[in-house]
């Protein structure tokens, strides 16, 4: 079925993406906004496979739910107006409706970049992503794993990311809901119902599960954070941290 409402979360990666998407997911009320676009190629997308999407994402109230970033942006873009058989001429923001019907925008974020950068290289060497509620530590010893260059990479590439979604939405005037990671894992269920305000979906008796993750962060994660910030900043006049 095709939705009557959507939205789209924008993300880089160790932002509280997954978080959230299983937060609202547990609502029953928001759609399930997993990452539909990760799998298929853009070059081979069809329109069979976007009303699939819309089935398997969409609520029985009509919500359609997506997360993605902004990688392989513009081939999307080029695959909806594609397939849809839209005009020429229409902008990125409004193809990107065409496919997802009054869509609002959902854009996640985190304070700490460094931070961020360290936990993207962690989850990579360890390949733990993330620690669902209850279950033990990944056991792996990572601690000489530490890689000044990957991390430095990682750091470039958030920021890259973000700059991308928010030139997307810029070209669209569009004002997001932007979720900032350390606010959101301090007043997580807050956050969940704010998300459902701001879709205009009713909260009477909606029902958050708790959260589904644990915390990751371990003192090998604070002891990179540390040498990569002092090693990035060597010789620098003007110590930024």
């Amino acid at each position: 079925m095709k939705p009557t409402n959507s939205y789209t979360i924008w993300f880089s990666q160790r932002t509280g993406s997954t978080l959230l998407y299983k937060a609202l997911e547990s609502t029953g009320v928001a759609g399930i906004p997993g990452e539909w676009l990760t799998e298929p190629n853009p070059e081979t997308f069809s329109i069979k496979y976007l009303r699939k999407i819309w089935e398997d994402g969409t609520t029985t109230n009509g919500v359609f739910g997506l997360k993605t970033s902004s990688f392989k942006l513009d081939d999307w873009i080029q695959a909806f107006h594609r397939e849809l058989q839209l005009p020429e001429g229409l902008s990125r923001p409004r193809i990107w409706t065409e496919a997802f019907p009054n869509c609002k925008h959902i854009f996640m974020t985190r304070r700490n970049k460094v931070r961020l950068a360290v936990s993207w290289w962690r989850a990579i060497v360890s390949g733990e992503w993330h620690r669902v509620h209850g279950t033990s530590p990944h056991q792996e010893d990572i601690a000489d794993q530490y890689n000044f260059d990957a991390i430095n990479h990682l750091l470039v590439e958030c920021t890259l990311r973000e700059a991308g979604v928010a030139a997307f939405l810029a070209e669209g005037h569009i004002v997001p809901m932007t979720i900032v990671y350390e606010d959101f894992i301090e007043r997580y269920e807050e956050t969940v119902i704010q998300v459902l305000q701001f879709l205009n979906i009713p909260t009477n008796g909606v029902q958050v599960a708790a959260p589904f993750f644990d915390p990751i962060a371990d003192d090998i994660a604070e002891t990179w954070v540390q040498r990569f910030r002092k090693e990035r900043q060597e010789n620098w006049e003007n110590i930024a941290w």
